[in-house]
């Protein structure tokens, strides 16, 4: 029973490098335009999934949208808490009044 245990584990653990399981650590950077950027594997998607935050929250931080200036959030996707906002460019608090 042991070596049941070890195996399902390790293909458990193979699929998550995979990117193939949902854990409670998913995060998804998201927008509701296009988001592109030079570090993204393919540009264009609107929601792209992550298991670790800060690499997230650095993608979010370094992306921009077509058209520019729309937001990008990163979600927590379990919870659906918006933990990162970068905010589009339209409003007030980025304008030069």
């Amino acid at each position: 029973m042991k070596s049941t245990t070890n195996t399902s584990k390790r293909h458990n653990h193979e699929r998550q490098a995979e990117g193939v399981t949902m854990s409670s650590a998913d995060f998804r950077v998201e927008s509701s335009h296009p988001i592109s950027g030079r570090l993204w594997p393919l540009n264009g998607s609107q929601q792209y999934f992550f298991s670790d935050r800060s690499l997230a929250v650095a993608m979010a931080a370094k992306s921009v949208t077509k058209p520019s200036g729309q937001e990008i959030r990163v979600v927590h996707v379990p919870t659906g808490e918006v933990v990162f906002r970068k905010p589009g460019r339209s409003r007030a608090e980025w304008s030069d009044d």
